[in-house]
């Protein structure tokens, strides 16, 4: 049975090709004509539709698996409510009778200020942030045979904040102080696929898991390493404006524990920590 893909950006474009190799087939929905185009040319099924405007999403192709994985596009005029939780509930209400599993890609802004402790799936979601309520509100649209992944930060090559900024000198608007929880692209990707092949034998009830590599490090550490492997001087920090996301983003300061993955998925890391990415990539 083929797989349905909402959102082929940087992480989904990933999973995409991780099931192409597989052998499996791939349609992806995508708003651009262009895109849709590119894609075909990738070997991808492709239907042009915007999960914000039901009308469109009509005879979506019969799939197994359904990876929700849409980012907020801040161009297209489009609020996080719009996009996450209003696209979850009209995509739900247009799929095919074939689906076995819904895998939603959320985040762990769900959780709210932890004040430097240890979250997990257990610990009660208390989001601050548009993002972080719009994703809630998405979860808590769904019912069995889903699956809700909170990822952490996604790094990789071609994203890491701030990295022009270190290679020129300049100052980070971020406080020094605070734990970043990561989760590098490739291990990202690849945990899609483990939880879904994970998820064939399971009951047919909703699944949460925590993704990152459970290695949380203070943020003035991470671009320190940054610079380090660049042959950087070590970044300065300034403190970011009292309303900007850095400020928001720095306000959260939690440490996510990923044991359930570990023990559930039995996943083994490309990526253990931030130490084995960034090398990777720098």
């Amino acid at each position: 049975m083929s797989k349905l893909l909402f959102g082929c950006g940087y992480l989904g474009h990933r999973v995409a090709k991780l099931w192409r190799d597989a052998g499996e087939t791939v349609h992806i929905i995508t708003r651009s004509v262009a895109r849709a185009k590119l894609l075909q040319s990738e070997g991808y099924q492709t239907l042009v539709a915007d999960v914000t405007r039901p009308e469109s999403l009509t005879n979506l192709p019969p799939a197994e698996t359904v990876l929700f994985a849409i980012g907020l596009d801040r161009g297209s005029g489009n609020t996080f409510a719009e996009v996450y939780t209003g696209g979850v509930q009209n995509v739900r209400a247009a799929l095919p009778s074939s689906v076995e599993r819904f895998i939603y890609i959320s985040t762990t802004g769900a959780y709210g200020p932890a004040g430097g402790d240890w979250v997990d799936e257990k610990t009660a979601p208390n989001p601050q942030r548009e993002g972080g309520k719009a994703s809630l509100a998405a979860e808590q649209l769904l019912d069995e045979n889903s699956i809700i992944l909170r990822l952490g930060g996604i790094y990789g090559p071609g994203r890491i904040p701030y990295l022009d900024k270190i290679r020129t000198g300049e100052p980070i608007a971020a406080p020094s102080e605070g734990w970043l929880n990561l989760i590098h692209v490739d291990d990202a990707s690849a945990i899609v696929l483990a939880v879904e092949t994970w998820a064939k034998p399971q009951a047919s009830k909703q699944h949460t898991f925590c993704v990152c590599d459970g290695q949380p490090v203070v943020r003035g550490d991470y671009y320190r390493e940054v610079a380090r492997h660049i042959g950087a001087v070590p970044p300065q920090f300034i403190a970011p404006p009292a309303d900007s996301p850095a400020a928001a983003r720095a306000a959260s300061d939690r440490r996510i524990d990923n044991s359930k993955l570990r023990q559930e998925l039995k996943y083994e890391y490309a990526y253990p920590s931030y130490h084995e990415g960034l090398a990777a990539i720098l």
